[in-house]
């Protein structure tokens, strides 16, 4: 089933693949024939799709691409990419050493 809005697909993706992180397959693939860029999420029961033609979805797509990475790394207890970005941030505020240059 095709989801008209980006919001909803999002949610409902990374819903289901917390629920049963093992069965299921996340696939992009771009249409040439098309020109669409077409994402499906599937644990083979249920099975989401959001379809776009967009250059401005491209940083949505690279954003939920992201958090499936996280996810798939660190398991579907991870938090959110954003909250990694934040605290690695915070840990590698370090004080630097003048060096002399020569």
């Amino acid at each position: 089933m095709y989801i008209e809005d980006w919001d909803s697909f999002a949610q409902q993706a990374e819903a289901l693949y917390r629920s049963d992180p093992i069965r299921t397959r996340y696939v992009m693939k771009y249409r040439h024939c098309d020109k669409k860029l077409v994402l499906k999420v599937t644990d083979d029961k249920v099975c989401l799709q959001y379809a776009t033609d967009q250059a401005a979805d491209l940083k949505r797509v690279e954003k939920l691409n992201n958090l499936f990475f996280a996810l798939m790394a660190r398991g579907a207890d991870a938090p959110e990419p954003e909250l990694l970005e934040e605290t690695a941030a915070v840990t590698n505020q370090r004080p630097h050493k003048n060096r002399r240059k020569g």
